[in-house]
């Protein structure tokens, strides 16, 4: 079976449906938009004009949380987006970070996430949650009429892995574009499925990767930049373990546990992105040109990887939707160079 492969945006009004026909006719197979209020747009009202400017491509939230969305919104949101696609969708979900943090919240443990995933999963196919001394369905949702969405639970450490393969339709590593990295959160997946007693083709593995293509590989590493600042991030959480990271990147990625800027996440002007070098971003992203890309992006699938969400860059930092149109014009070098040797 061939690998998904599908591009994270941002949610950006009056934008997103046309530059999603764009991602579609470049041959990709779905489109993600991330739900973090602070930051973006939200994301519910553009994936809903998505579903109707394209016909194939799958789309969803890379990632929700149950931070700011209660289980039963975000079943709700989900059930529509669904009817509205014609079973296209796709609920990501993970512990929340950016979201959370930009309100005063923290991110929701691995336990608060797995409850969640399992309520909206019991509100899909339209059963009824205890509720104090009343039982509570989603009243509007018919299973009948309306698939259940596939649950994609992304993943930083082993108790989110270990928990992703129990419950999720959809495993998805965000712990960087390095094959060893990779390759670790799969022997964790592997062995967590060899324990529970699911079988491997019940459900999807994959992996957020951090990817820019260009024919300039200055160029290309310049835009990653802030990109392995985000997901190194991730990987310098608390409860992220860093014993199997290269010995010369372990002072950078505990530096970023005290040291990370999240007023400017996900942003060109963190104070964070000085401590990070050239070296730090091979390992953390894939940037440069096409056959680069080809051979890291090969050995990542080579892994076992059913689906790969791209995490691309964009050479305009602002208006939005400049940025936007820019990074969907930026992916197209991938789209033409790279994408079909996986297709």
């Amino acid at each position: 079976m061939m690998t998904e492969i599908g591009v994270v945006m941002e949610p950006v009004p009056k934008c997103s449906a046309e530059m999603s026909s764009l991602i579609e006719d470049m041959g990709f197979d779905m489109v993600l938009c991330p739900d973090t209020q602070n930051l973006s747009a939200d994301p519910y009202g553009q994936l809903s004009l998505i579903a109707n400017a394209t016909t194939t491509l799958r789309m969803g939230t890379g990632v929700t949380h149950p931070v700011t969305r209660a289980a039963a919104v975000t079943a709700s949101a989900m059930a529509s987006l669904q009817e509205e696609s014609g079973g296209r969708a796709i609920c990501g979900i993970g512990r929340g970070d950016s979201a959370a943090a930009h309100i005063g919240k923290r991110q929701a443990t691995t336990e608060e996430l797995r409850n969640c995933v399992l309520t909206i999963k019991h509100y899909l196919r339209g059963e009824a949650i205890d509720v104090g001394d009343m039982q509570s369905p989603i009243r509007w949702i018919d299973p009948e009429i309306i698939k259940p969405v596939p649950i994609d639970i992304a993943c930083t450490g082993p108790k989110t892995i270990a928990m992703a393969c129990d419950v999720a339709d959809r495993v998805t590593f965000a712990v960087g574009s390095a094959t060893e990295r990779v390759g670790w959160a799969m022997h964790i997946a592997k062995e967590q499925i060899e324990k529970t007693g699911r079988t491997r083709d019940e459900f999807k593995i994959g992996a957020y990767v951090n990817l820019i293509c260009d024919h300039n590989e200055k160029k290309a590493i310049s835009m990653a930049r802030m990109l392995a600042g985000l997901v190194a991030h991730f990987t310098a959480m608390k409860e992220a373990p860093t014993e199997h990271l290269p010995k010369q990147l372990k002072p950078i990625t505990e530096k970023l546990q005290t040291d990370y800027d999240m007023k400017n996440h996900s942003s060109e002007k963190g104070d964070h992105l000085d401590l990070i070098d050239d070296e730090f971003i091979d390992w953390f992203t894939i940037a440069g040109p096409p056959q680069k890309c080809i051979d890291r992006l090969g050995e990542l699938i080579e892994l076992g990887l059913d689906h790969i969400y791209l995490l691309g860059g964009s050479p305009v930092p602002e208006p939005r939707d400049a940025r936007l149109r820019a990074m969907v014009e930026q992916t197209e070098i991938f789209a033409k160079e790279v994408l079909p040797n996986f297709k």
